[in-house]
């Protein structure tokens, strides 16, 4: 049974596969209108979301299946009177493929364990895999290739996202360099960096961490943030939040650091004047609405990939 937990756990060549297969989902999508007849995907949601669930409901909708939202703050499992062993065995029952936005990874690779058919990570605090896999299929789109160019990330940089850009960028062989503030809450998980470097010494990619906000930017092809302010961060840690990330705003004198040619992105939601300025956001070398309507290809691309193996 092949799941999406992290991409850590996927090869090179299985991330170019789905890139491809999302490709041509995006370019034919009429080859796949009766793909997933009479499949059933249930989306478990412990975490809001507009773009994750807007776009699994719609992919799976658009490929001739249907989508069952479940808000665990209103079902059993919220509350505690179910557990995920008995959960994730009652919906294998029924369902044919799980999709799950959660805060715990641990409750994720339990859901792995006790299951029998696919899971797919939606978000976790660990990782945020299904979005980078959009995000890689955005630059290939706007550079015709990965291999041999260089993301620059800022900001925020212990969390999903930044971890699952370090997993596969270095599994594509794309240069990644991380710009946070100096500090183990403000860093990628070391374990993460150990395991991203290992895989771009077997790729060709450079994985650099550096506090210097113009280091990271300079020559960079692919300039990347994200929120100062997750979901789980509470809203009385803002404004000591923007001091310490101020440094490392996308702006257009950061941006000219970069490659002439390099595109801007971001996963959203985001905040103008807070990560990026309003003026890079919706600015020319913006490509974050490309890079949202990827999540629909691409998640479309997941769903087909792990049923067609399971």
């Amino acid at each position: 049974m092949k799941h999406l937990v992290t991409l850590k756990d996927w090869s090179s060549e299985e991330i170019l596969q789905v890139l491809d297969l999302a490709d041509e989902l995006k370019r034919e999508p009429s080859k796949y209108y009766d793909t997933m007849h009479r499949k059933v995907l249930v989306m478990i949601f412990e975490k809001p979301s507009l773009r994750t669930r807007v776009s699994f409901e719609t992919g799976m909708c658009q490929m001739g299946g249907d989508a069952i939202y479940y808000d665990m703050s209103t079902s059993p499992l919220g509350s505690g009177k179910e557990n995920i062993h008995d959960t994730i065995k009652v919906l294998s029952r029924y369902a044919d493929i799980v999709m799950a936005r959660l805060f715990s990874h641990a409750s994720l690779e339990e859901m792995v364990k006790y299951g029998s058919i696919p899971v797919i990570n939606g978000l976790t605090n660990y990782t945020h895999p299904c979005q980078i896999l959009a995000d890689l299929q955005t630059v290939r789109e706007h550079k015709g290739a990965l291999k041999g160019l260089t993301l620059a990330y800022l900001g925020d940089a212990f969390n999903n996202v930044t971890h699952s850009l370090l997993f596969g960028c270095a599994k594509v062989g794309m240069n990644i360099r991380v710009g946070c503030p100096a500090g183990k809450e403000y860093s990628p998980d070391p374990q993460v960096l150990a395991d991203a470097q290992a895989f771009g010494a077997i790729s060709g990619a450079e994985v650099r961490l550096t506090h210097d906000a113009a280091e990271a930017v300079k020559g960079a092809d692919v300039v990347y943030t994200d929120s100062w302010m997750s979901y789980h961060i509470p809203e009385a840690e803002l404004d000591a939040r923007v001091r310490v990330f101020r440094p490392y705003q996308v702006n257009a004198e950061l941006m000219a650091h970069a490659n002439k040619e390099a595109i801007f992105m971001n996963c959203l939601p985001a905040i103008r004047g807070y990560e990026q300025t309003a003026e890079v956001m919706d600015g020319p070398q913006s490509v974050v609405f490309d890079e949202v309507e990827n999540r629909l290809h691409m998640h479309k691309a997941v769903m087909v990939h792990l049923l067609n193996q399971a």
